[in-house]
């Protein structure tokens, strides 16, 4: 599965977010602040951190890094690909 999707079902499932699909994600649309669609807020970005950490063994170590890596999936995306360890 590409990571893109996966990182968008994986949103999903794990913030469990209501009438919300894959689709209704844009790759570059900000996934939190007054502008997202998504409706997330700190405590999702907390919960989104930790379960970044676990899944793809990436840090976020501090917010300056958490705001680049969640300005958007495709940022998020990118982020993972550049820090993930090597298999």
């Amino acid at each position: 599965m590409e990571l893109k999707s996966e990182l968008k079902d994986m949103i999903i499932r794990e913030l469990k977010l209501k009438n919300v699909s894959p689709e209704d994600i844009d790759d570059e649309g900000p996934l939190f602040g007054s502008e997202s669609k998504l409706g997330l807020d700190s405590l999702d970005a907390v919960e989104l951190v930790v379960i970044v950490q676990k899944k793809y063994a990436v840090d976020i170590g501090d917010r300056n890094t958490a705001t680049v890596a969640f300005a958007s999936i495709n940022a998020l995306a990118d982020y993972i690909t550049k820090n993930r360890p090597a298999p």
